[in-house]
This record gives structure tokens, C-alpha cells and sequence, in this order.
């Protein structure tokens, strides 16, 4: 059963819909959408789970890709672009294999529709240990972060999951912070989000992949999933950055898109 997704709409011109990453909510892409909103009605979602969309119990691609063609169908959408980063991209992909009368164009930004060994079981132990009752601020919250997070950029964009917990739901422990992530259930389907987009395609549209020359999310070994399942598929790469190209070089990120959405590629 699909959810009703938090969301933000910016701009005017074709939807583009844009789905974060794990971990993450729809300010993640926000220099994208400012960057592209002069051309398209750009639509960030928090995926289910993640920001201020619902919690549920059930997290797994095809679930994913349920709540973005309900929330096309609620906004009256018929066929969109949608670009994804990381997990955003695996649902993307799902998207277009589920759902691909829906689906213009996809960006995939640093993610190939194959499964993956884990690589979160740190942040999410980390996570579900932290001890939040004596947290009075963020400065707290990063000094226990710091335990098992050793980069200060990756503790920043963890901590924009911590929120403040509304003076009337306090409890008795005054606990002024809280998680918006739905930890328990990413953490016990974390193995569905590691996993490859279901089905059995082809989806035959135009698809960019975007990759960060610096990070191994999308090797030589996956060509082949990538043409089997997107034969139209082109690959850019992104020199000098990560897994976080779309935040390291944003304006080359924009502009690569712009011209994909454009058809001037």
C-alpha cells in the first residue's frame, strides 16, 4: 500500500520528480532543484520513512515506487522525468521498470540497479545506540556521533534527521530530541534497500547514469545489468568527486542533467 510522500514544488515547466538517498529528505537535491526549477516544475519528495513522510512498516522498491506514481497520480501528473541519487535512484529505476508509461526520462546519480554488500551496518548500529535522553543540543548529538563517525561532513548530514520534540509530546525524561528517520525499519529492511530494483523490463526510454569517478558505486562489472535492463542508457562521469557528486560539483551535475532533460546530449 503506497503512502502520501511529503513534498515541495518549486518552479514551472514538465514535472521532474527527484528522489533522495538513504539517510537523507528532499533538501539533499536542493541545489538541483534551484539550479533547474527555471525550466521544469520541479517536485523533491521525502521518500517514505525519511523526512516528514509517513512511517511505515513495509520498505522495499516496489513499495517506493508505488508512493511516487500515487503521488503523480494526486498531483495529476501522467508522465514524468524523475531524477534519483543513490537509494533515489534504485527507485527510480523501479519507476520506469514498474510503472514505464509514467516515465519520460530518468537520472540515476551514482547507483547501478545490482545488489550491494552492506556498507551502513556503522551508522545504523550507531544510530540506534545513541542514547538521546541527555542530548540538549546538536553540539551534543555530534559529540556522540563522533564515536562512530569519523567524518565531520557525513555526522553534518546525518544530524539533519535530529529534530526537536514538541514541548506538549515531552516526556517525563525531557527529552528535547528525537530521530525523523524510522530507524527500526530501515534497519530490519535494510537488506531490501541493498538489494537490485525489481523486474523484468526493459525500460526502453532515455537514461543517464551519473557517476562520481571517484566512487566504486558504479563499476566495469555492471554493464551488463545496465544494458539489460536500460539499453538506452548513457554514462557521464563527474571527475573529482564522490558519491556525493551532485553536492561536490553541483553546477556540472545541473548542467549535465539540463542538457539530458533537454534531449541536447
Amino acid at each position: 500500500m503506497s503512502v502520501e510522500l511529503n513534498h515541495r514544488i518549486t518552479g514551472d515547466g514538465p514535472p521532474l520528480i527527484l528522489l533522495h538517498g538513504l539517510f537523507g529528505s528532499l533538501d539533499n537535491l536542493g541545489g538541483i532543484a534551484r539550479r533547474l526549477q527555471d525550466e521544469w516544475q520541479i517536485h523533491a519528495l521525502d521518500q517514505r520513512n525519511h523526512g516528514a513522510s509517513p512511517h511505515t512498516d513495509a520498505m522495499d522498491y516496489p513499495s517506493m515506487a508505488e508512493d511516487v506514481v500515487a503521488y503523480m497520480d494526486k498531483q495529476g501528473i501522467n508522465k514524468a522525468c524523475i531524477l534519483g541519487h543513490s537509494m533515489g535512484g534504485k527507485v527510480a529505476m523501479q519507476v520506469a521498470l514498474q510503472a514505464p508509461e509514467r516515465v519520460e526520462k530518468i537520472v540515476v546519480a551514482d547507483i547501478a540497479p545490482v545488489s550491494y554488500k552492506a556498507g551502513h551496518d556503522a551508522i545504523l548500529e550507531g544510530l540506534k545506540h545513541m542514547d538521546l535522553s541527555g542530548v540538549r543540543s546538536r553540539q551534543d548529538a555530534d559529540r556522540l556521533m563522533a564515536e562512530f563517525v569519523d567524518m565531520p561532513s557525513t555526522r553534518q548530514f546525518l544530524l539533519k534527521n535530529l529534530e526537536r520534540v514538541p514541548r506538549e509530546q515531552q516526556t517525563e525524561t525531557k527529552q528535547l530530541f528525537r530521530w525523523r528517520l524510522n530507524l527500526p525499519v530501515i534497519d530490519a529492511c535494510y537488506s531490501n534497500l541493498a538489494s537490485a530494483p525489481e523486474g523484468n523490463g526493459p525500460f526502453g526510454g532515455p537514461v543517464l547514469f551519473l557517476k562520481g569517478a571517484d566512487s566504486a558505486y558504479i563499476q566495469e562489472k555492471h554493464r551488463e545489468a545496465i544494458q539489460r535492463l536500460f539499453p538506452a542508457a548513457e554514462l557521464r562521469i563527474i571527475q573529482d568527486t564522490g558519491h556525493w557528486l551532485h553536492a561536490e560539483k553541483a553546477d556540472t551535475f545541473a548542467a549535465l542533467c539540463r542538457r539530458f532533460l533537454k534531449g541536447e546530449n
